[in-house]
């Protein structure tokens, strides 16, 4: 074969493999598909769903949320919320106010949808419909040990330089990666329409309601002329979750409305030694195990771990050598650990505390000043949880005695 041949044969061959394959497109797929992308790479977005499509989700944007997002990201939210109504199981009900907006509300089957849109721009290639079975990094799949093999439920076999598992917490890449996870919730929700008159009470405000059951709450998100009504609680008493939910409901008044949309859903957090890699492949959000252990909030962790996950793939598909490509990989659980991988630390130790003295928490965001300015600075993004407990006394002492 002439020098000219060859030439040719290897564009054809480079060209029938992707820089980046992502694997899931909700926020945090789409978020690392736009990284990659927008770093000019190949990249291909595989989600097995059709778009839009409905999540469990009770799609509180954060300030976090809002700074990890593509710039110039036009948010469809359908309420903007300046109060929010503290309850300890029904009572000692104390709403707190704030003029600046504490978080937006948003349906998820837009957000997603609008995150995928910008993956597109930036250069991303989407396939609906695709499920994928597993990945292969050895045998006669693969055609060299720069190349990872997806392989799809119909039997074709997608080839790329790095993998990006974003397909949920019970998803195929997590499972291929190894990911351990040591806190399994259940949540239950239901979208429920409501008059005109009802949905103008709860306009602009939200309600979070201490539950019966150690590390348990509710909440109400209004969106326009839906409530989104939803409990959440350690997986192994789906009985009671579900008891919860239907008291929680009926103590609203919200009894003789029926919902549109009644779902459930498992939330999973990673243990501290879990990987984040293996070979070619990362995982980010959901399927890293990635979310707050308290609040259970996912949606910032998922558009913060799939922007970095984007970014080091991209790092791992230029990599010529597998040394290389261990330690870009080691370099994204790093950037994991360091940010998200601390933030969720603190989170376990509030959900110890919170799980414990209920009433406690209940009483000092109702009637402590500075406990309420640092909610809103968390929700607003001005702050976290990891740099309030760095930098307030009061709140070493407070975990430091919990720990105890």
């Amino acid at each position: 074969m002439s020098s000219e041949n060859a030439d040719a044969g290897r564009e054809l061959e480079e060209s029938s493999v992707w820089d980046v394959v992502v694997v899931g497109a909700g926020p945090a797929g789409a978020s690392a598909a736009y990284a990659a992308a927008v770093a000019g790479r190949r990249v291909l977005l595989l989600e097995k769903a059709e778009l839009p499509r409905y999540k469990t989700c009770g799609g509180g944007i954060i300030g976090y949320s809002r700074d990890a997002l593509p710039p110039g990201f036009e948010l469809p939210l359908q309420d903007r919320i300046h109060a929010v109504t503290f309850s300890l199981n029904g009572r000692l009900a104390r709403t707190r106010r704030s003029r600046r907006m504490l978080f937006g509300l948003i349906n998820r089957p837009e957000f997603d949808a609008g995150l995928v849109e910008e993956a597109q721009k930036a250069g991303a290639e989407l396939r609906t419909g695709a499920s994928v079975t597993r990945v292969e990094q050895h045998g006669a799949s693969v055609p060299d040990r720069r190349t990872v093999a997806v392989v799809l439920a119909g039997g074709e076999t997608v080839l790329a330089r790095a993998v990006v598992g974003a397909d949920g917490s019970a998803g195929r890449i997590g499972a291929h990666v190894g990911v351990k996870l040591d806190q399994v919730d259940l949540g239950l929700e239901s979208e429920i329409p409501v008059p005109a008159t009802v949905a103008e009470d709860w306009a602009g405000r939200v309600l979070i309601d201490w539950g019966p059951m150690p590390g348990s709450y509710g909440w109400v998100f209004p969106k326009g002329d839906t409530l989104t009504v939803g409990v959440i609680s350690a997986r192994g008493d789906g009985a009671g979750t579900k008891r919860y939910l239907e008291d929680f409901i009926a103590r609203l008044g919200l009894a003789g409305f029926e919902p549109k949309i009644s779902s459930g859903h498992l939330t999973r957090c990673r243990s501290d030694d879990s990987p984040l890699s293996r070979g070619r492949v990362l995982v980010c959000g959901d399927a890293a195990g990635l979310l707050e252990p308290w609040t259970r909030e996912g949606i910032s962790f998922a558009l913060r771990s799939g922007r970095l996950a984007g970014e080091w793939a991209v790092r791992i598909a230029e990599s010529h050598d597998a040394v290389d490509a261990r330690r870009q990989a080691l370099n994204y659980a790093f950037a994991i650990k360091a940010g998200l991988g601390v933030e969720m630390g603190v989170g376990r130790r509030m959900l110890k505390l919170f799980e414990r003295r209920p009433g406690i928490l209940h009483a000092v965001l109702t009637g402590f000043r500075p406990a309420w300015k640092a909610f809103a600075g968390v929700t607003r993004g001005t702050t976290s949880l990891a740099e309030l407990v760095r930098t307030h006394p009061l709140a070493q002492r407070a975990l430091s005695a919990m720990d105890r």
